[in-house]
């Protein structure tokens, strides 16, 4: 049987060892949460949502423990740690408001006396999640679909375990049922074999395309509902009217949250010819402010990238665009030292074919490019196999919004980074994935519609 290492980013040393389950715990796990499920399903919505209500409790009075567990393991900073903790009871609070009236059956007249239809929930939904936000990533689907009556079995990213067992431990703290809401410690092809068994009726991943399209081969071999979230390399568009001064600041915040590890950060800065040089300084400007070290400090903007892989993809990356001609406006790079660390890096003159284009850029590196009119800054924004995100910056509103509709992607933000919001449906265009999560969509993505009349 194998183990688990759990890494600090910000050091290299060891957090912890775990033992990877073997297949006796699986198969308990499984038969556990499938034995939860005729439970969890049969209480009402409003007794789920009481249940949620206490989650959000338990993350709120250990935000600063756990915020300190996805530091010390993925390398965030604490602040944005915290607020990832607080987003997520925030997230708990919102379903356990509305959850009653989004599955709420529903009367239709037809021919039958009386005729209508009611939702269930598919069943056990197995979650495959990153590393990025450990607790968001993994609580974004698990809320909706706990609050429709599935249980969850979360696989979470081998380089997380202490995280992943905290969010069970969470949900064992708030009072749930034993078995609605588990973690799996094994690794990605076990976890892909479960797929196919008859215990498991949906599957949520989050990661990259490539793991995506396993996942939903095997669901689809399998006839298994599946949601992809498969990343991005979303557009930041700055027209020629937009407040340029708050859109660079604003630009430097997206784009190096999380040390740029965030699949709805802005990636591409493409920006009006007419306002390019005043953007650029700025965006230099506040980018050479960010404090990048100890990421326990809560005066630190930037710390580690997760792992030396990570560092190296980037590093490649950037190395490749530099030989299509790109030009260096803050040079980055590999910090020497302990740990993870990779200084931000600011390009312009890029060539279309450079990797920091066509590829999603997992980390702090920022390449700007310029457009002549609104018609080509769409088909900059629009060059690339990803649809999930993108930001507008104009002070006509009126104009950003008609962009909207040209503009390929499932979540746009105008004069404003892009964020996720329970209150609204998350998902992406092209191959940036498949199906939505949060909002009412969110929870009805894990629900199955059953029909009925009465003669």
């Amino acid at each position: 049987m194998g183990k688990i290492t759990s890494v600090n980013p910000a050091t290299g040393e060891t957090n912890a060892e775990f033992e990877l389950y073997n297949n006796e715990m699986i198969d308990a796990k499984i038969k556990r949460s499938k034995e939860a499920l005729q439970e969890w399903k049969d209480i009402s919505v409003m007794d789920r949502a009481v249940y949620l209500q206490s989650v959000a409790k338990v993350l709120r009075d250990r935000k600063k423990e756990l915020a300190a567990t996805i530091t010390q393991e993925m390398g965030k900073v604490m602040k944005e740690s915290i607020a990832e903790i607080e987003k997520c009871a925030w997230t708990c609070e919102y379903f356990a408001d509305n959850a009653e009236k989004f599955i709420a059956s529903e009367f239709v007249e037809t021919d039958a006396q009386t005729s209508g239809y009611i939702y269930e929930p598919l069943g056990t939904v197995l979650s495959i999640m990153p590393w990025n936000f450990p607790f968001w990533q993994a609580l974004r689907f698990g809320i909706p679909a706990l609050a429709g009556g599935n249980t969850v079995l979360l696989k979470h990213a081998s380089n997380v375990p202490m995280c992943a067992l905290e969010i069970q431990d969470v949900f064992i703290e708030a009072g749930l049922p034993e078995g609605v809401y588990m973690t799996l410690l094994v690794d990605g092809p076990t976890a892909s074999s479960l797929i196919s068994r008859d215990d498991i009726n949906a599957v949520s991943f989050t990661g990259s395309r490539p793991a995506g399209e396993k996942v939903a081969e095997a669901a689809g071999r399998n006839m298994k509902k599946f949601i992809l979230e498969l990343g991005g390399s979303d557009p930041f568009l700055v027209l020629e009217d937009a407040d340029v001064e708050t859109a660079a600041k604003t630009a430097v915040a997206s784009r190096f949250l999380n040390a740029g590890q965030s699949c709805i950060a802005a990636k591409r800065f493409i920006v009006s010819e007419e306002v390019a040089e005043q953007f650029t300084e700025s965006f230099v400007e506040n980018t050479l402010k960010l404090k990048v070290g100890d990421p326990m400090d809560m005066s630190t903007d930037m710390g580690p990238l997760v792992s030396e892989k990570q560092r190296e993809t980037i590093q490649k990356q950037v190395d490749d665009t530099l030989k299509v001609g790109a030009n260096v406006l803050v040079k980055g790079g590999a910090m020497e030292g302990d740990g993870f660390f990779y200084m931000p890096t600011v390009l312009d003159h890029i060539n279309e074919s450079a990797p920091v284009l066509r590829e999603e850029t997992f980390g702090p590196v920022a390449p700007i490019v310029t457009f002549k009119n609104e018609d080509e800054a769409v088909d900059i924004a629009n060059n690339t196999e990803f649809g999930l995100g993108a930001s507008i910056w104009s002070q006509d509103r009126e104009r950003a919004m008609r962009m909207t509709k040209y503009v390929e992607s499932g979540i746009i933000a105008i004069n404003n980074f892009v964020s996720s919001d329970p209150r609204l449906p998350f998902g992406g265009f092209k191959k940036s994935g498949v199906g939505r999560e949060l909002y009412k969509i969110g929870v009805l993505e894990f629900m199955t519609a059953k029909s009925m009349k009465v003669y």
